[in-house]
């Protein structure tokens, strides 16, 4: 087994092993159903057969949820000394950044599975649109691969869990809201380049 995946595997149990797992799972499947099926603008409400109502909450929520699952992931190995002893391990620095990466997002693809009865429940309520669905599933994990990245690399900065989540939500914010606002304000190359930077447009254009 690779360096890699040894400590994917790792770091997963470790989720599991704490509360952390749960907690998030628990929160992203509370929020997201609520909002889902008995919020203001649910399913229900709009009278058609997609979860373009889940798809929107679920970013939102893994927009939170995504810094706080990356948070301690380097800076409290930075601060318990821990990275140093893993890097003596024949591993290097991209294997460790890179297992950590596919842990984080594993755990985002188990909480996704648990939204499956959704996708069940609408399509038995009505005539789905199955290839929007699942592109939009797939939106979500590549939204998600992003911010996990973005949270990483603040993890990487400092050894304070807090201010590290704090940084990749600062970070977040500029990805998703400023470079938007700045591509509408600007035209020509300028306003395509931040239109390309922005994760909202691109997770939109696959919504």
């Amino acid at each position: 087994m690779s360096p890699v995946w040894i400590i994917a595997k790792r770091e997963l149990n470790s989720f599991f092993d704490s509360l952390v797992a749960y907690i998030i799972i628990i929160a992203f499947l509370a929020f997201s159903g609520y909002f889902t099926w008995l919020g203001g603008s649910d399913i229900f409400f709009r009278k058609e057969a997609d979860l373009l109502v889940f798809f929107q909450i679920a970013f939102w929520t893994l927009f939170f949820f995504i810094p706080a699952l990356t948070m301690r992931q380097l800076a409290e190995e930075k601060k318990t000394g821990t990275i140093e002893l893993l890097l003596t391990k024949d591993v290097t620095d991209r294997q460790v950044v890179l297992g950590k990466f596919l842990a984080c997002l594993m755990m985002v693809g188990i909480a996704l599975l648990f939204t499956l009865p959704y996708y069940i429940t609408v399509a038995r309520l009505g005539d789905i649109d199955h290839g929007a669905t699942i592109a939009g599933y797939f939106g979500l994990l590549l939204m998600s691969a992003a911010y996990i990245s973005i949270g990483l690399f603040t993890s990487s900065l400092t050894n304070n869990q807090i201010v590290a989540f704090l940084l990749a939500l600062f970070i977040g914010i500029f990805f998703h809201f400023l470079f938007d606002m700045m591509a509408s304000s600007m035209k020509g190359q300028m306003g395509e380049l931040f239109s390309t930077l922005s994760l909202r447009n691109h997770y939109q254009s696959i919504v």
